[in-house]
């Protein structure tokens, strides 16, 4: 990249060698510490502007604990343990499940943390943390205010200090870098945890630093790989392509396609294409192995449109590509492409295109993509087998997504999709702390019931009135959610998310 400064030692490609040299997935993830993030930033951006904020630090450090996923701030409040301890539930094949739990007095604290919550006013949040600087939900919710105010900067560092928090009551056995670690998402001291590390891991890929993001990412998976429960797999192919991980992509895929049938999702579909196009670009390929990964990428390509062609005229538009007339007269592109899609079908696809568009706008794709969509233009006017039996697949799947499809959706922000949920998720109130809580959620205690309410914002006046309720719009996600009932064997979607 151009203006990078390379910084002797600081090979990140020998770092990341025991990723490629792995068998198979193993969801291990490396290199979460802070150094992997500041090898990272170091090659974007030179050690100077890596430094140059840490040497202060050195000279006036304090002594903290040792931590892998943050570096405690001179700038933060004392740290003083809030509560919260982890403990080791059970340990079966090679595998142990832990859970946080929460003290008497930090359970005190969440029940005073929902008051606030409940009255719309985030003052009562800032004064909260201020009586308790190291609270999990109220650190979430205060990052969420700060980004919506595009306070960038302090949104990044309170959602930092509700990971270091949570580092320090790791048990003395867990592990984030052996795979081997599970967290289970029914329980809500859980969730925070989920939602810390995916909010920082956003905050990693907004700053110029997928390839990190990408192994927190693999980090979340790896916290509860059957249930995915923030549905990671919609999100890791876009930060692999972005970090430029196409290997570790197709390794995925290869690996997971039997028993999650990764195909039937768009993004995978498209993706592994974009992955052997890639590869087959790189000037290291030999020719005779250019040749191969070019006419893999050509039908790989050409099969995700014919299966999913609802993605082609949404993502030139976000493109900003005009069409040709003979692709978007033809009924195979046109309108009623998207008009046919099942709202969970548009959902996923929505997803895909508002997030990866601008991967598409490369040197080359894009011709690329032209060549195979007049080919698969052919292939419909010449009735292959193959676009009638994914007809036929389009509408038996995709009849209703899954809770975590619809969390993920919330979580990523991204108005094509957010724009494409259900009216049972956007008629009623979803707290960005814990957006769309599973239906069985495993709850260790209860917040205890009160014989008398008296918000003060019911005594509001026109004014404050209208204030909180523009707070609420920003402040949290407008959205409802109903039970939702899985389908039978019979008529279950191919791809497993729940």
């Amino acid at each position: 990249m151009c203006g990078c400064q390379e910084v002797a030692g600081d090979d990140i490609d020998a770092l990341l060698e025991t990723i490629e040299q792995s068998n198979g997935l193993t969801l291990q993830s490396e290199g979460l510490s802070v150094g992997h993030l500041s090898t990272e930033l170091k090659r974007y951006f030179g050690a100077r502007a890596v430094l140059g904020d840490q040497r202060p630090r050195q000279r006036q450090r304090q002594f903290h604990r040792s931590t892998w996923m943050t570096i405690p701030k001179d700038t933060w409040p004392r740290f003083s343990r809030p509560g919260i301890s982890m403990t080791l539930r059970e340990s079966r094949d090679g595998l142990q499940y832990f859970t946080f739990e929460h003290s008497r007095d930090y359970q005190q604290i969440q029940f005073k943390f929902l008051d606030s919550v409940e009255s719309m006013d985030p003052n009562n949040i800032v004064a909260l943390l201020q009586m308790n600087p190291y609270h999990i939900d109220s650190l979430l919710q205060l990052s969420d205010v700060c980004r919506i105010q595009e306070d960038q900067e302090m949104a990044r560092d309170l959602i930092e200090r509700a990971l270091y928090s949570f580092e320090c009551a790791f048990h003395p056995v867990c592990s984030l870098t052996s795979g081997t670690s599970r967290l289970d998402y029914l329980r809500p001291e859980n969730r925070a945890f989920y939602l810390a590390v995916y909010k920082h891991m956003m905050f990693l890929e907004r700053r110029g630093c997928p390839r990190t993001a990408l192994e927190y990412c693999r980090l979340i998976l790896s916290l509860d790989p059957d249930s995915d429960p923030l549905c990671m797999l919609l999100l890791i192919d876009f930060l692999s392509l972005r970090s430029r991980e196409y290997n570790f992509l197709l390794r995925l895929y290869q690996d997971w396609e039997v028993h999650r049938n990764l195909s039937q999702l768009p993004n995978f579909a498209f993706s592994v294409a974009l992955s052997h196009f890639h590869l087959s670009q790189e000037d290291q390929t030999e020719s005779e192995e250019r040749e191969r990964l070019k006419h893999k990428a050509d039908l790989l390509l050409q099969n995700a449109l014919i299966m999913f062609p609802g993605v082609l005229m949404p993502l030139l538009d976000l493109c900003t590509v005009q069409p040709d007339a003979a692709v978007s007269s033809h009924d195979f592109f046109g309108p009623r492409s998207q008009l046919g899609q099942s709202p969970a079908l548009a959902e996923l696809v929505s997803l895909y295109v508002g997030r990866t568009h601008t991967l598409w706008r490369e040197g080359g794709v894009l011709l690329w993509l032209e060549e195979c969509v007049r080919e698969v233009l052919r292939r419909v006017d010449t009735k292959d087998p193959l676009v009638e039996d994914c007809q036929n697949k389009r509408k038996q799947r995709y009849q209703s997504a899954p809770l975590n499809i619809h969390r993920h959706v919330i979580l990523s922000e991204i108005k094509e999709a957010t724009s494409t949920l259900p009216l049972e998720v956007t008629t009623q109130s979803v707290m960005g702390f814990d957006p769309l809580p599973p239906l069985d959620s495993v709850a260790s205690y209860t917040r205890p019931e009160r014989s008398s309410i008296s918000w003060q914002f019911l005594t509001w006046n026109t004014q404050n009135k209208n204030r909180l309720m523009s707070f609420r719009r920003k402040f949290f996600v407008s959205g409802h959610f109903e039970p939702v009932i899985e389908p039978t064997n019979a008529d279950a979607p191919d791809t497993q998310l729940v």
